[in-house]
């Protein structure tokens, strides 16, 4: 994980961290104040829970479905996801190449409208 100081993560380098030691599918690249940028690539069914800040998506590549509070939406390679904190989502018949950035920030309980 970056302490801030980078200012270039590459995705080839971020997708060389999956799957972390656990096999996980998602690993913390950079942090720095309220902001968290984590690669998130979910293989088969993606497990998320609601999270507790404000959450958005950029898709690297891959397809699929973002279901979410908002109703079910389709989704491909460049579009940007947002989740509010608190709400549930996750992504429904995705590819078997699916990768996103994950931005967090923002306060516990998320940033009011």
């Amino acid at each position: 994980m970056s302490d801030g100081n980078r200012r270039h993560i590459g995705f080839s380098e971020a997708m060389r961290s999956l799957p972390g030691p656990d096999g996980e599918r998602f690993r913390r690249m950079f942090a720095r104040g309220s902001l968290t940028v984590e690669i998130y690539a979910p293989r088969g069914e993606d497990p998320q829970q609601p999270h507790t800040r404000d959450e958005a998506y950029i898709v690297i590549q891959g397809t699929g479905v973002f279901v979410s509070d908002q109703g079910r939406v389709r989704f491909g390679a460049g579009d940007f996801l947002f989740a509010p904190a608190g709400a549930s989502h996750r992504f429904e018949e995705f590819s078997d190449d699916l990768a996103v950035w994950v931005i967090f920030y923002g306060p516990e309980g998320g940033e009011k409208a």
